[in-house]
């Protein structure tokens, strides 16, 4: 695990990597709930089989950001996996995706700048 604090635009953002199972995964706050990393095993271990997963988490918990961390982290690793589909039930909420997706994109931009303008 390491944790990172980047600064630019006059930001400064404490976020982490780690590794799960093999897989390096960027998460972009400063800690992680065990819960969250819990949540990660289980998906990637669907993943993996190339299976079905069922997870559930209370409200607040962090899935959204968690659920991202994993799986765009997941789909670098892999990149044969393909596309992912990310549904919700109203625009408000896809909206609130959309945001923890920029600012997860964002650190990653901070963190591995140079190494993701080759991708």
């Amino acid at each position: 695990q390491r944790s990172l604090t980047l600064q630019g635009d006059g930001l400064a953002v404490r976020a982490m990597e780690f590794e799960l199972d093999g897989l390096r995964v960027d998460f972009p706050y400063p800690t992680i709930y065990p819960e969250q990393y819990a949540y990660m095993l289980e998906v990637k271990r669907a993943l993996d089989a190339r299976g079905h997963g069922l997870l559930e988490m209370p409200t607040g918990t962090g899935k959204t950001v968690t659920l991202l961390s994993l799986v765009t982290s997941y789909q670098r690793a892999h990149p044969e996996v393909g596309k992912l589909v990310y549904c919700t039930r109203t625009v408000p909420e896809m909206e609130k995706v959309l945001e923890e997706l920029q600012h997860l994109e964002a650190y990653r931009d901070r963190a591995h700048g140079e190494r993701r303008a080759q991708r």
